[in-house]
């Protein structure tokens, strides 16, 4: 699992790809979160568009990053996700918390 970040003057946008699973979720997470907590951007955009696996770890990994950006009084949106992680992200209840 692989992390791009993108950085403007608003927003950190974190390009996801591979499998997101208990192997690199830490690793994705200290990195995103670097990247916030320097640029405390408004929003967050988390791009799923070429993330092939997620398990639990990515809920989780969503759901860290939606309090963090609260912490700031920003706010998380999630992009390009495949039908399959956009049905696991509802029955989490992450539409609730994120843009979907």
């Amino acid at each position: 699992m692989a992390v791009t970040l993108s950085m403007s003057e608003e927003s950190v946008t974190a390009y996801l790809s591979g499998e997101i699973d208990h192997h690199c979720a830490k690793g994705l997470r200290e990195d995103i979160d670097e990247a916030v907590q320097r640029a405390r951007p408004q929003e967050l955009i988390l791009d799923f568009r070429d993330v092939t696996f997620m398990d639990s770890s990515g809920i989780g990994l969503v759901m860290g990053r939606y309090s963090l950006m609260q912490e700031l009084e920003g706010e998380l949106r999630l992009t390009n996700l495949s039908s399959h992680i956009r049905k696991v992200m509802k029955l989490a209840g992450l539409d609730r918390l994120a843009v979907l």
